[in-house]
């Protein structure tokens, strides 16, 4: 038997009786991007108003007697509600549906059906799976290419069949019914139990599908095709919106081009020249700077070399500058007997280091210096550079080297 969501999909809550609430634990993504285990109930229903996870369509939220369902799945012909607050098995409760989303996802997955076939019957372009996103849906196709004109020949259609207001119907089918064999279907999951569902979109296609379905195309309100992609294995990927998902998109777009508007001081049909001029004006200024860095860093280079204080240990910080800048330094003093020990960035916070000197020493303090910095690095050759997360850290980095060559100059 269907459940209640799959019979009448625009049902928003009803009263059904709990069947039985066992411990189980639910897996999340936690705020540190790890797995999270949470532990609560599964509970059965008689029925249920909730669509568990199935046929490309994710699963309902809502509640049950005002507890929050956190995830719904089907295991056989029963449905698990994941909750937290354990229900007496016996029980009479209020199931309410997340109408927003669950409208959405009708909307989404009506919206895949009529393109699906639409693609197929104009261009002999199969679907062989699909995507309900959170932002956008995804389509693959098995084909290597799709052509713009083919897109916008597939996108006028599915829209012309919205206007014409076709009904979207489903039956039940019992697995050795002859009108099985004439419906489009990816074939059944192993632990399918009981007839077979079948959603038809009136003179346009008949699917096997266990989600939940608006009841007529002009629920869909209009479809936009935002592109393609290229898919894997020879397939290619067709982007799309369905429904309200199109009138969020363009409130978006256009709080984008308001705000670009007032940035770029221009109407909205200049911004991408615009924005081409701002990015030509960018590189030559980061060409320029560059070349000025570059200079900077021979200058500085010639004055540590030629200051008094020359010897031993030269430490220099500067918050501009990159790798280059400091290895242009380096280059320029070609220090065979001090140690030079630069770095570029936050004073107290992340940068790059790099210390240069006589290839025995740099071998053996490079390492310390890193981890003393609490960041990362390698070399060679006289060289040790790397990132460092404690810049703050640098006058001890500083005694380090200094107690170095202390230390080797007491033993010659």
């Amino acid at each position: 038997m269907a459940f209640l969501c799959q019979r009448d999909s625009y049902a928003r809550e009803f009263v059904t009786t709990v069947v039985s609430c066992q411990p189980a634990e639910l897996q999340t993504d936690g705020s540190n991007g790890k797995k999270e285990a949470l532990s609560g109930f599964h509970v059965v229903l008689e029925d249920t108003l909730l669509f568990p996870e199935g046929g490309g369509q994710p699963d309902d939220r809502g509640t049950i007697n005002d507890i929050s369902v956190l995830r719904v799945t089907r295991r056989g012909a029963q449905a698990d509600h994941f909750i937290q607050t354990p229900l007496a098995p016996g029980s009479q409760v209020q199931v309410q549906v997340d109408w927003e989303r669950r409208f959405d996802h009708m909307q989404q997955h009506s919206g895949q059906h009529l393109i699906t076939a639409v693609a197929d019957s104009l261009f002999g372009l199969k679907t062989t799976s699909w995507e309900l996103g959170r932002l956008r849906s995804v389509i693959e196709l098995d084909s290597p290419s799709v052509t713009a004109e083919q897109v916008a020949t597939i996108e006028q259609s599915v829209n012309e069949k919205i206007r014409d207001r076709l009904p979207v119907s489903v039956q039940e089918l019992s697995l050795d019914d002859p009108e099985v064999e004439k419906v489009r279907g990816r074939g059944l999951p192993d632990d399918h139990a009981g007839p077979i569902r079948v959603v038809t979109i009136e003179g346009v296609d008949s699917n096997m599908c266990c989600g939940t379905h608006v009841n007529n195309l002009s629920d869909l309100q209009v479809i936009k095709i935002l592109g393609t992609e290229k898919g894997k294995k020879n397939k290619t990927n067709l982007i799309f919106l369905a429904g309200n998902r199109v009138l969020k998109w363009m409130e978006r777009s256009h709080g984008t081009e308001k705000a670009l508007t007032t940035l770029l001081k221009c109407g909205a049909e200049d911004h991408v020249e615009a924005v081409k001029k701002l990015q030509n004006s960018s590189k030559l200024l980061q060409k320029n700077n560059l070349n000025l860095l570059r200079d900077l860093a021979v200058h500085i280079a010639h004055c540590l070399r030629n200051s008094p204080d020359w010897g031993g240990v030269v430490v220099l910080h500067r918050k501009e500058g990159d790798s280059e800048f400091m290895n242009i330094i380096a280059n320029e003093i070609g220090s065979e007997e001090t140690l030079l020990f630069l770095t570029v960035g936050d004073e107290k916070g992340a940068g790059l280091f790099l210390l240069a000197g006589p290839a025995e020493a740099v071998e053996t303090l490079g390492p310390r210096v890193a981890e003393v910095l609490e960041g990362k690095g390698a070399g060679k050759k006289g060289r040790f550079q790397g990132k460092a997360t404690k810049m703050s850290r640098r006058a001890e980095v500083q005694v380090l080297l200094q107690d170095y060559v202390s230390t080797q100059s007491a033993e010659e």
